[in-house]
């Protein structure tokens, strides 16, 4: 039985669990073949293995699989799918506390997820915080959180969590799935969504990276104002009008307009025109 409080959805739907692992390479249609030079050093880890409707196919792939599940009750029964497959190990816990990278064990990690919405946020920012170590996410989530992680400058789902996910990987809308493939069925569609590491942010140059989305951030706090408006605490709204047009952007640019690429070369402007009172500035 799902648990509402942890926002189970189970994927139910035979046909839609297929073509989810066609679409990640899991699928006996669509398997890369572990005999690929370098096939053996990464491993899958999945989020919210539920009931195993996913990790049966994940276990295919021949590599290391590593469960991640929180709720007790369906930790028994994956432990005992884990004793038929001896590449499956399950791993009780939160993923917002389980030490991902330390399952990985060095190898290069590859990510899938049924994702309850309230946690996807959280959750991407815990993967980006060891980005260099992944090649791809796989992740189910609600329709409308998955045009956010795909939206593009001048769209009206763009914001703060777009430009994050876009810094950090080259994200792909894969598939829409109906609320009748999961049991029980949510209230709205979700999608698949795969993001692809690296992303642009790795030659952005823009430094530290926190620091970096913390100046996106501020970009966005008041999404109806000018960025001249929103940064006065970094510089004074002229300055940033004049540096904004040495970059030929609008004078009068807001946060939604702009692409990852432009933030960073605003970001990097600030920082060398003013060092003292830039974005990179901690004290």
């Amino acid at each position: 039985m799902a648990r509402q409080k942890l926002g189970q959805h189970f994927l139910n739907d035979a046909g839609w669990r297929e073509k989810i692992a066609r679409a990640i390479r899991v699928s006996a249609h669509g398997m890369e073949s572990p005999s690929n030079p370098g096939a053996q050093n990464y491993c899958w880890i999945e989020i919210g293995a539920g009931h195993g409707e996913m990790t049966e196919y994940l276990v295919r792939s021949g590599v290391p699989v590593y469960a991640v599940e929180v709720d007790p009750a369906l930790v028994k029964s994956l432990q005992q799918l884990a004793g038929r497959q001896p590449n499956l190990t399950v791993v009780p816990g939160d993923v917002l506390e389980t030490d991902l990278l330390s399952l990985a064990a060095g190898r290069r990690i590859r990510l899938y997820g049924n994702l309850p919405y309230y946690i996807t946020s959280p959750t991407l920012h815990r993967f980006f915080s060891f980005a260099d170590q992944i090649d791809e996410i796989n992740i189910v989530i609600q329709l409308e959180v998955a045009l956010r992680l795909a939206a593009q400058p001048g769209n009206t789902d763009y914001g703060y969590l777009s430009v994050a996910t876009q810094f950090y990987t080259r994200p792909e809308f894969v598939l829409k799935l109906p609320p009748g493939a999961f049991n029980p069925p949510p209230e709205v569609a979700s999608a698949l969504v795969t993001l692809r590491l690296p992303g642009p942010g790795a030659q952005s140059g823009v430094g530290n990276a926190e620091d970096f989305l913390d100046f996106v951030k501020s970009c966005f706090s008041q999404k109806r104002k000018t960025l001249a408006n929103n940064l006065r605490q970094i510089a004074k709204p002229q300055e940033i009008r004049e540096l904004l047009k040495e970059l030929k952007l609008r004078e009068d640019a807001r946060a939604e307009q702009l692409s990852v690429a432009q933030f960073a070369a605003i970001y990097r402007a600030i920082s060398s025109a003013n060092p003292a009172a830039g974005p990179d500035s901690r004290t």
